[in-house]
C-alpha cells in the first residue's frame, strides 16, 4: 500500500547517478581480479560498468527493476575484485528508499544486504559483510526518513489547499447568500403587489437592484481578494460599522431588525469580519426560513470578547433553519468563531424563536458601555 506521495528524479540528478557511477566503477578496470584471469575479467567488468550506468538512468522511470540490475552488477565487481566493495549501491539503495514507500523499500532493503554483503560472507571477510549491513541499515534510514519528511510536507500543503478552499467556499456563500436571499424576497413582494399597489412594488424593485449592486460590489472585492497572493486585503471589507446597513437591507425584505452595541474598545479586523459574517447568516437564515417578523442582534464588547447574540421570533424550536439550506449557515458560523479562538452556540430559544451566539475574543479586557 502505497503513502499517496511520488517522488521523481529530476533529470540533472539522473545525470549525477550516472557519471557518479562511471567515476566510481571505472577505476575497477585496473585493480587485481580474483578470477577469470585478466583479460577475461576486465572485459566482464567493463560489460557491468556500461549496464550499471544504464541502470541507473532508468531507476527514476523503472525503479525496482534499475536498482536490481546496479545491486547486482555490484555483486559481480565484488566477486571479481574484491578490493572494490560495493561502489555505489549504498547510494542507489537510499535512492530507492525515497523513491518507493517503505512497505516496498524493505524488500529492496533485504536485496540489498544479500547483494552487498553476500561476496564478502562467502569470501569470509567478516569485517567488510559487517559493515557493508551496518552502511546498507544506515543508507535505507537515510531515504526512508528523505520521504517521510516530503511525504510530510505533500501533506501539508494538500491540508493547506483544502482549508483554503473551505475557507473560499465559506466566504463566497457569506457574499452571495445573504444579499440574493433579500432580492428574492424582494422580487416576491413587488410580484405581490403589482397590480393592487403599483408604488409599492416599485420600491420594492428599486431595493432589489441596489441590493444587487451591493452584492456585485462584494463580489468584486472577495474575487480581488482570492486573486492577490501577496494578502493584501484592502477594499470594502464588512464590518460592525456595516452592521446598520445589513440590518436596513433585511428590514427591506420585510424583518424588523434592531441593532444594538455596547462597550467601547478596539476590536481587530478579523473579530470584525467573523462578527459580521454571523450576523449575516443569521439573519439571512432568519429571513428565509424561520418567517419571523423581528430580530434583534445585540454586540457587546465583554471582558476581552466581542459577544455576538442574535434572535428571531421565528419558528426556532418547531423547525430550526440549522437544518436546512445548503448546509453552510450554522457550520460555517461555528468554523469562523473556532478560527478566531471563540465559542459559538445555536439552538431554539425557550421563549420562542432561534437563538445564535458567538464570543470572540480580542485581547485584554476592555469595560464601559455605550
Amino acid at each position: 500500500m502505497g503513502d499517496g506521495y511520488t517522488a521523481r528524479l529530476a533529470p540533472r540528478w539522473r545525470w549525477l547517478l550516472v557519471v557518479a557511477s562511471l567515476a566510481v566503477s571505472v577505476p575497477v578496470l585496473w585493480f587485481e581480479p580474483a578470477v577469470l584471469g585478466v583479460a577475461g575479467a576486465r572485459v566482464v567488468a567493463a560489460v557491468l560498468v556500461v549496464v550499471q550506468a544504464l541502470a541507473l538512468w532508468l531507476v527514476d522511470v523503472r525503479p525496482w527493476a534499475g536498482t536490481a540490475v546496479v545491486l547486482a552488477a555490484g555483486a559481480g565487481f565484488q566477486v571479481l575484485f574484491p578490493a572494490f566493495g560495493p561502489g555505489i549501491a549504498f547510494v542507489v539503495l537510499c535512492t530507492y528508499a525515497w523513491l518507493r514507500p517503505a512497505s516496498d523499500s524493505l524488500r529492496m532493503l533485504g536485496l540489498a544486504v544479500v547483494a552487498v554483503c553476500g561476496p564478502a560472507a562467502a569470501q569470509q571477510r567478516w569485517l567488510a559483510a559487517g559493515l557493508w549491513l551496518g552502511a546498507c541499515l544506515l543508507a535505507w534510514s537515510w531515504g526512508a526518513q528523505a520521504r517521510a519528511r516530503g511525504a510530510r510536507r505533500a501533506a501539508e500543503r494538500r491540508q493547506a489547499a483544502l482549508e483554503e478552499r473551505a475557507r473560499i467556499a465559506r466566504e463566497l456563500h457569506d457574499v452571495l447568500s445573504h444579499t440574493v436571499s433579500v432580492m428574492v424576497v424582494q422580487a416576491a413582494a413587488a410580484g405581490d403587489v403589482f397590480d393592487v399597489n403599483p408604488a409599492k412594488a416599485r420600491e420594492a424593485l428599486r431595493r432589489t437592484e441596489e441590493t444587487g449592486r451591493q452584492a456585485l460590489a462584494e463580489l468584486r472585492w472577495f474575487l480581488r481578494t482570492v486573486r492577490e497572493s501577496d494578502g493584501d486585503e484592502s477594499g470594502p471589507q464588512p464590518s460592525l460599522d456595516d452592521l446598520e446597513r445589513l440590518a436596513e437591507s433585511v428590514r427591506g425584505a420585510g424583518l424588523a431588525v434592531e441593532v444594538v452595541r455596547e462597550g467601547e474598545g478596539a476590536v481587530p479586523m478579523a473579530v470584525q469580519l467573523g462578527a459580521y459574517r454571523i450576523v449575516q447568516e443569521a439573519l439571512t437564515n432568519a429571513l428565509r426560513h424561520a418567517r419571523g417578523s423581528r430580530a434583534t442582534v445585540h454586540v457587546r464588547i465583554d471582558d476581552g470578547a466581542l459577544v455576538v447574540h442574535v434572535q428571531d421570533d421565528g419558528r426556532g424550536g418547531a423547525s430550526p433553519w440549522a437544518n436546512k439550506g445548503s448546509g453552510q449557515g450554522l457550520a460555517g458560523m461555528r468554523e469562523r468563531a473556532r478560527l478566531l479562538g471563540g465559542v459559538f452556540t445555536a439552538g431554539p430559544h425557550p421563549g420562542g424563536g432561534f437563538r445564535v451566539e458567538a464570543r470572540l475574543p480580542i485581547g485584554e479586557a476592555t469595560g464601559g458601555t455605550a
